[in-house]
């Protein structure tokens, strides 16, 4: 009993999967007649152009295999730690440097700094390679590390980099029989010994030489590969404080104790500073100074408000122009040619001072003498006109010597008796020695006549100079 009821459950239940598949098997066959006849409506002309559409596609090269340069040039093949030739002849690497820029030139710092484009030619015939046509092919900075390249570096830089923006700039261009330029952008700053002796009237000349580090001119050979056509500048470079007068290649053999010798070549250029911007910070306020301390010999001598904070003026403008000029410039152990002219300028000036000093003091020591005299003096009142009027022409020249209101301020009296005393005071003088000796007294007392002197001594001696000075640095 309990198998045939076992057996019927399993008739209904293979019944039940029979009509689900026949449901499916009918479905999928309804399925595709549809897609059939869709296919069968479709016209012929839209078919026609999408096969043509999938005809005319062009294939994909980049999935293909394309050859590395690694491949091309044979690199795992080498050894490019050695030297092309590695055991024969010395490696003749030429040189050619294009001048982008000639940034500063700093006197305190005793340098200068430039940007150039720096070339290198040599043939390496492990980076041979065959090809259809005679073309170059051109790398970036990562070749460069796998292959031999001259090992170039500037002596006495200060700092020198190659610029890397926006990717390092480095170019490798390798030809099909192994000949190679390598070119890189660098700006680097070097020394240069300049002579300021001649400052500012001088002329400098600076020189970046390039010099292979490790390999001796037995195993490379550095050469400009045009000459002095080898150095090429830009039209356009300019430098605010210098004239460029000439850019030139020199090469000369360089010997060191330890290692020996090596090519080193010369990039030399020269340098004419311009004049103009001293001129007006520097030569003209102290020929200014120097000629505003004349003023004073043309004041009078008793005006000594006058005149003394005149010279004193001028005498701190010179010392501020002078340390103005020696902050800008390095502490070196000789004279400038700025420093000869600010320094008689500002002698010429602390001269003037002087010179009224001594016009001031001999002044004093006259009327002390006067004073002594005018005490043992008689009466003057029974003097006679013809007497008044030879004292009165023989000072004449000295009351037109007087300026201002300080020679009106005398009354007639107080100038009769000023002129008897000095009338005995030559009279004294007369009995003690001959006349010549009582004259060129007279004039060595004359405080006017130093005035007078110094109106055409000062600007002449001051004419004389420039003359020597500017024939000499000029």
């Amino acid at each position: 009993m309990r198998a045939d009821l076992l057996a019927l459950l399993c008739v209904v239940m293979l019944g039940a999967c029979g009509t689900q598949v026949l449901t499916r098997g009918l479905k999928l066959h309804t399925c595709r007649k549809l897609r059939s006849r869709r296919d069968a409506t479709r016209p012929e002309g839209r078919l026609h152009k999408s096969g043509s559409l999938v005809l005319k596609r062009s294939p994909d090269i980049t999935k293909g295999s394309v050859p590395k340069s690694e491949h091309v040039l044979r690199i795992d093949d080498h050894d490019f730690t050695m030297r092309p030739g590695f055991g024969g002849p010395a490696v003749p690497v030429g040189v050619d440097v294009q001048v982008e820029s000639l940034d500063t030139i700093s006197e305190v710092d005793m340098d200068f700094t430039m940007t150039l484009y720096l070339r290198h030619y040599w043939k390496d015939e492990r980076l041979s390679f065959s090809g259809k046509t005679n073309q170059s092919m051109t790398f970036d900075s990562r070749l460069v590390k796998k292959i031999w390249v001259p090992d170039m570096f500037f002596v006495h830089s200060k700092r020198s980099f190659i610029h890397d923006t926006t990717t390092d700039n480095v170019m490798l261009r390798v030809y099909p029989d192994g000949k190679v330029l390598y070119s890189v952008r660098v700006t680097v700053t070097a020394m240069c010994n300049m002579d300021l002796s001649h400052f500012p009237l001088d002329t400098q000349t600076c020189s970046l030489e390039i010099e292979s580090y490790a390999y001796t001119d037995d195993d490379l050979m550095l050469y400009w590969k045009k000459g002095n056509d080898s150095l090429k500048t830009d039209d356009k470079i300019s430098l605010s404080q210098f004239l460029i007068q000439e850019f030139h290649t020199t090469s000369k053999l360089a010997f060191y104790s330890s290692t020996g010798w090596y090519n080193r070549l010369y990039i030399n250029f020269t340098l004419r500073r311009h004049i103009f911007f001293f001129l007006l910070q520097t030569y003209f306020p102290a020929t200014l100074m120097v000629m505003l301390s004349w003023v004073s010999f043309w004041i009078d001598r008793r005006a000594v408000p006058a005149r003394v904070p005149l010279g004193i003026t001028t005498v701190l403008t010179m010392s501020t122009i002078i340390t103005g000029v020696n902050a800008s410039m390095p502490r070196v152990s000789y004279i400038k040619a700025v420093d000869i002219y600010l320094w008689v300028s500002f002698v010429f000036v602390f001269l003037s001072v002087i010179e009224y000093a001594a016009v001031n003091y001999l002044s004093t020591l006259q009327e002390r003498r006067e004073r002594k005299l005018r005490e043992k003096l008689p009466c003057t009142c029974g003097m006679s006109h013809a007497g008044h009027v030879m004292m009165s022409s023989s000072y004449s020249e000295m009351d037109n010597m007087t300026t201002g209101h300080y020679g009106v301020s005398e009354v007639n009296g107080d100038k009769r008796e000023h002129m008897l005393v000095q009338l005995a005071m030559d009279k004294e003088q007369g009995a003690h020695g001959p006349a010549g000796k009582s004259r060129a007294y007279g004039v060595w007392i004359d405080t006017h006549a130093i005035d007078k002197y110094s109106r055409v001594i000062f600007p002449g001696a001051y004419t004389v100079f420039n003359i020597i000075y500017w024939s000499i640095y000029s």
